[in-house]
């Protein structure tokens, strides 16, 4: 069979199914298949009449069953599947789960839809607009045409606000500042309705807890002038004295261990306490009042304002104690305008226990699962603080690369505890609405590389943790501590040093402290925003003061030891950009670039093993094997150091990485991409020729192309990428592009080239 001839099947088969769609409408029934709206006239123009029909379809109801190139593939699974005898199996879940039931031409109501169209044109300021209806009929389908004919638009003239001196016009006239209504900008009753909440919003800030939008009104006044208005905005005569007036606040009343659906708000006086504001109604003494001072923003006479309240309620929520959190505020029964304030906090378990599965991936190209068993207190010591303990075990498995069946069993312990307040010899607040927190951790892991070595790591920290909003996140650990130790170093292991040097400092001893930093912002969340961003940058400063302190200088072999082994001095930073550009609905383009570098000195001649870059792999240059790039234009198989495992590590990274992710249909979604990037080395080494950074450190980039699916479970990702090299660094000068190479149909070439990825989640 021939090319024309297998396309003429294909789509054969693709108009069958289409038409195999309409052979199950019920008798006298017709397929709807969407609505087409005409904007016409010459009162509006070409960008006017473009944009209001984009506005206008969009309201236009039912929406016809998704297509894709004119085919209907849900509409068709629900047709294959059938009626399920019962509500459950797979047809019921094919049915109702993947497929879509048809949209009757029967559902459509051409002048309802023919209305609310014209609603639409006149809210948007088009006060003279005609519009009509009709359908056409293909066989068993049909379609709904709307024609729309807008009047020139009415803009505004002028935006007025109250003038009389009461208290709550002068309020409403303070607004006006940042007012949303523009004058010369077109009518529009949406921005009316946000202006009203925009103005609500700022009496909310000046004490007006009883106000709502619904109190203002926005006369249109049309006889100003030719398609133009003026807009009055007033506060209705009908609004309650309540609402006009702004309020303090007076009393502050915790109840800590309030319980849904139970008498819990009665109280004897042993369970009530005063700390300062604060009346704590507390029977089982479950709580140190403090947590509620640190956690309220409002002091008593303060004037009630919406920032405060929600600030108060969201650290209350971001303590991580309570399962509910409850705000009220009531007039209080004392002279003046005052609110008392009411917080009723339902507590979580104060312990539990977790146990977790987890499918992992790493840089490394291994895969694998973990078993997590967690167990927490939420109040340990009566102050919010919550302490967790866990236990772990996993095993990975190289799926991808050398896979000489070097896999890794990994057991361990963690202990966590976290304070909702910085434990610090000086006061800090923070205006958050987030708590900040201290934390101090003590782990313990023992990794066992088979064939190889094993390795036990000890690590502690302690550091704070504060966000000054949603979007910025800082980090701050008075020190990291890391000691490394090996054990059964194997044979195979100590043959394979003697032919690769750079194989022994990974079996090294090693000691590490000191302060860290990292300061995260991100946008992504705001879903409505075409550019999105995120950044993470971190600095690490091991061994800095102990280092000056003591004159540790190895260049002049005055190494100083703790615990007879030699302390790491460096000085280690890395920046990790995104940006993601939202192209449409179920498609963006997602770009990364990182920047890093460590800086060995003083008791190091070299930047610790587990603290050097590396490149390669699934979530980094994906056509090339994990850490196996660079450094530079080192060609680790010329040298023969790279028969055993590719460990190729550097002092310097530049990683560059861009994709265009698009929905394909349903949980199955689509990405091309391109990697580029290498690492160097900052100080000359024999054993490694053409792996220092240099200026022509642009000419040793390497680069990689793919495409790859995604999975969407919604509980996790799975993703598969395929890639190939098209620029290699390590080839002579000349040579490094082999774009002209490129052979799918050579099985040699894709054995050597081609490289499949197997990962958990998204690579940024």
């Amino acid at each position: 069979m021939n090319k024309s001839h297998l396309l003429y099947f294909i789509f054969l088969g693709l108009f069958i199914s289409s038409c195999s769609n309409t052979r199950f409408l019920p008798e006298g029934e017709l397929l709807y298949t969407g609505a087409k709206v005409t904007v016409e006239g010459k009162e509006v123009s070409k960008k006017e009449k473009k944009a209001l029909k984009t506005e206008l379809k969009e309201v236009v109801r039912p929406k016809p069953n998704s297509s894709i190139l004119g085919l209907r593939p849900k509409l068709y699974i629900y047709n294959l599947a059938g009626t399920p005898k019962k509500e459950k199996g797979w047809r019921y879940w094919l049915r109702t789960k993947v497929g879509e039931a048809p949209v009757l031409y029967s559902q459509v109501d051409l002048e309802y839809n023919k209305s609310v169209l014209q609603n639409f044109a006149e809210n948007s300021g088009y006060f003279n607009t005609k519009t009509s209806a009709d359908s056409t009929r293909h066989g068993k389908k049909a379609t709904a045409e709307y024609n729309v004919k807008p009047g020139k638009q009415y803009k505004i003239k002028e935006v007025k606000f109250p003038t009389d001196s009461s208290i709550i016009s002068t309020a409403v006239r303070n607004t006006r500042r940042r007012s949303l209504l523009k004058k010369e900008e077109g009518y529009s009753l949406d921005v009316i309705k946000e202006e009203r909440i925009r103005i609500d919003a700022r009496l909310k800030e000046k004490g007006f807890f009883y106000f709502n939008p619904d109190y203002l009104k926005v006369q249109v006044d049309t006889t100003v002038a030719d398609h133009q208005v003026d807009l009055i905005v007033k506060v209705k005569e009908e609004a309650p004295k309540l609402a006009e007036t702004p309020y303090k606040i007076n009393k502050i009343i915790v109840y800590p261990n309030y319980s849904i659906g139970a008498d819990s708000v009665k109280t004897n006086m042993d369970s009530i306490k005063k700390y300062n504001d604060l009346t704590i109604i507390d029977q089982e003494n479950l709580f140190k009042p403090r947590i509620f001072d640190r956690a309220l923003y409002f002091k008593k006479e303060d004037l009630y304002n919406r920032t405060d309240h929600n600030l108060s309620l969201n650290r209350l929520v971001n303590l991580g104690t309570f399962k509910f959190v409850k705000n009220q505020f009531r007039v209080s029964d004392t002279t003046g305008n005052y609110l008392d304030a009411y917080y009723y906090l339902t507590p979580l378990p104060k312990k539990s226990i977790r146990m977790e599965v987890l499918a992992k991936t790493n840089s490394a190209n291994y895969t694998g699962t973990e078993l997590n068993v967690n167990w927490s207190n939420r109040n340990a010591f009566r102050g919010a603080e919550l302490l967790t303990i866990s236990a772990f075990g996993g095993v990975e498995v190289q799926v991808s690369g050398q896979n000489n069946g070097f896999n890794v069993y990994r057991i361990g312990t963690e202990a966590n505890l976290v304070w909702p307040r910085l434990v610090a010899p000086f006061k800090l607040n923070s205006p958050s609405g987030f708590v900040p927190k201290t934390k101090a951790t003590l782990g313990y892991e023992f990794q066992n590389r088979t064939k190889l070595y094993s390795l036990q790591t000890f690590k502690g920290s302690f550091g704070y943790l504060w966000k000054e909003n949603e979007r910025k996140e800082h980090l701050f650990n008075v020190t990291e501590i890391t000691y490394a130790s090996p054990q059964n170093v194997t044979p195979l292991y100590q043959e394979q040093i003697l032919a690769n040097k750079s194989l022994e400092k990974v079996i090294e001893k090693q000691l590490i402290f000191g302060p860290t930093y990292s300061y995260t912002y991100t946008n992504t969340l705001e879903r409505r925003k075409k550019n999105t961003f995120y950044y993470k940058g971190t600095i690490d400063l091991a061994g800095t003061i102990a280092g000056l302190t003591s004159g540790a200088n190895i260049q002049k072999g005055d190494t100083i030891k703790l615990f007879d082994v030699p302390f790491s001095q460096f000085i280690k930073i890395e920046n990790d950009f995104r940006h993601y550009y939202k192209l449409g609905p179920d498609s963006q383009l997602a770009s990364r670039i990182i920047v890093g570098a460590g800086f060995a000195y003083g008791n190091s001649a070299e930047m610790p093993f587990i603290k050097q870059f590396f490149i390669g792999g699934t979530n980094s240059l994906r056509a090339f094997r994990a850490r196996s790039i660079g450094p530079g234009s080192f060609d680790s198989a010329s040298a023969n150091t790279n028969t055993f495992l590719p460990d190729q590590s550097g002092d310097f990274k530049l990683e560059f990485n861009t994709e265009y992710r698009a929905k394909i249909y349903g949980l199955v979604k689509g990405a091309l991409f391109l990697d580029a990037g290498n690492i160097w080395l900052l100080k000359e080494n024999t054993d490694k020729p053409g792996a220092k950074l240099s200026k022509k450190f642009l000419n040793e980039i390497a680069v990689g192309a793919g495409a790859g699916l995604r999975f969407d479970f919604s509980f996790l990702i799975l993703r598969t990428d395929l890639a190939f090299p098209v620029r290699k660094p390590y080839l002579p000068d000349g040579d490094r592009w082999v774009l002209d190479q490129i052979n799918f149909g050579s099985g040699s070439w894709r054995k050597e080239n081609l490289i499949f990825n197997l990962a958990i989640g998204y690579p940024f």
